[in-house]
């Protein structure tokens, strides 16, 4: 097909035929090499991060035409682009010529593209728009070969960018699933349904990305890893009932539940121990900087209206987790960034909303703040236990004759997992159903062919 190039996985480091995907992945336990082995992590940045579809930014962060921001796809740097005419495009940061980084800047907007490094200028559709001293060449510069590799395929659900280099994968929609269902929920609780993306905390830990996304539904660590957390929330309030601290007693007896929604989604629920009113909501919500100013304010201006505003700000309780690198919980999105076998970026993006309506009036400046201000609990004080914790398990993995990490809680247990009429399947709390059943996407994903295209515009 005329601007595209078709790529099999190649040795080094991208062949998975000689892993015993079934003696690395079983029923209820996993080899560590799956976290460790340099050649696995090497292999996913084609069979995960290239053959499935990979969140890759939020509409709401290249608005206009000619926005970009610049992220990596895997390790690949890119540029995701609203080119001139509006379309949406996801450019390798490569120039054709020498390979250097093209774009060096986070986010911008820009017609063109120019190399730093011998001066190529590409327009933001990815064609070679011109080189300095042309006459230099005996090669025709309008051949498609030196236009930037660019992703195949890039689609969108309600605003949240994927991109696949997979022609052979699913529907975006279909790919989603069931996973929808709380995503339009998580978004449809907000003015007109939507959100715009802020800036975000940056945070690195030394561990695979796997035991971050291992760890996005893992109800049975809370009260344990996160115990100092709970106890700040509820130091200066009459009943201990902020934040999460309904973890205190017997989780699994309660109706919040963990949930595996197919093609390696998962979603835990907790929206059930909200108090079912309006102002149940905020009412969770653990104190932080300015929230009692800002609480005092709107009930004194906005009366019955206030506990309905004061939920606009509130942080949703629910952990959806669309894989393999995004994650939305609270007001927040947090996506999964591999580095290496051993080190992975983890980014919390904070969400504003608009004033869609018109409803809103002057009330949004303050729903805002406090919505930043729900940072104060996850991240900055509840993502450094975690990250801790994964630094810990990847320093425990060294122990090479102890081979196995085990995900066995709830499994075999008799009633304690549902399977539900819509292929879903659900447990308590504390179960790691979620991680069993993902994992099984995970080889699938890794023990198959990866035939992976780039497109070059025409």
């Amino acid at each position: 097909m005329s601007g595209f190039e078709t790529r099999e996985a190649q040795k080094p480091g991208r062949t998975t035929s000689a892993y015993d995907w079934d003696f690395l992945v079983q029923d209820d336990r996993v080899h560590r090499s799956i976290y460790a082995d340099p050649e696995i992590f090497a292999a996913e940045m084609t069979h995960i991060f290239g053959k499935t579809w990979v969140y890759i930014a939020h509409e709401s962060e290249v608005a206009k035409p000619n926005d970009f921001v610049t992220r990596k796809l895997g390790l690949r740097p890119v540029i995701v682009v609203r080119d001139s005419d509006g379309r949406l495009r996801v450019l390798y940061n490569r120039c054709t010529h020498r390979g250097t980084t093209l774009c060096r800047q986070e986010r911008g907007s820009a017609r063109n593209f120019q190399c730093p490094y011998h001066g190529w200028n590409f327009g933001n559709n990815g064609k070679l728009r011109g080189v300095p001293w042309p006459d230099g060449y005996t090669q025709d510069i309008r051949d498609e070969r030196f236009n930037l590799a660019q992703v195949p395929r890039v689609q969108s659900y309600r605003g949240f960018i994927f991109a696949t280099l997979n022609m052979d994968a699913p529907d975006l929609l279909n790919w989603l699933g069931p996973i929808t269902r709380p995503i339009d929920e998580w978004l449809d609780r907000n003015p007109g349904g939507k959100i715009v993306v802020c800036e975000a905390n940056r945070f690195k830990y030394k561990g695979n990305w796997k035991l971050a996304y291992d760890n996005s539904s893992d109800g049975y660590h809370v009260i344990y890893s996160h115990r100092s957390l709970i106890e700040t929330e509820n130091r200066m309030t009459a009943e201990p009932n902020k934040g999460m601290a309904y973890y205190k007693n017997s989780p699994d007896s309660l109706a919040m539940y963990v949930q595996y929604m197919g093609n390696g989604h998962h979603f835990k629920d907790k929206r059930p121990n909200l108090q079912p009113r309006q102002g149940g909501l905020w009412a969770l919500e653990s104190l932080h900087p300015g929230m009692e100013y800002y609480e005092s304010e709107f009930r004194s201006r906005y009366g019955e209206r206030a506990d309905s505003l004061l939920d606009l700000a509130g942080s949703e309780p629910v952990n959806i987790n669309i894989f393999p690198n995004l994650s939305l919980l609270g007001n927040h999105i947090q996506v999964f960034e591999p580095v290496s076998v051993n080190e992975t970026n983890a980014v919390w993006y904070g969400t504003r909303i608009e004033d869609v309506n018109g409803d809103i009036g002057d009330a949004l400046e303050g729903i805002n703040a406090l919505r930043m201000r729900t940072q104060e609990g996850f991240p900055n004080f509840g993502e450094v236990d975690d990250l801790a914790n994964f630094e810990q398990i990847q320093r425990g993995l060294d122990c090479l004759e102890d081979e196995w990490i085990y995900m066995n809680r709830g499994y075999g247990l008799p009633d304690r997992i549902k399977h539900n009429a819509d292929g879903t399947i659900s447990g308590p709390a504390t179960d790691e159903v979620f991680m069993r059943e993902y994992i099984k996407e995970w080889k699938r994903l890794m023990s198959g062919p990866a035939h992976l295209t780039i497109q070059r515009e025409p």
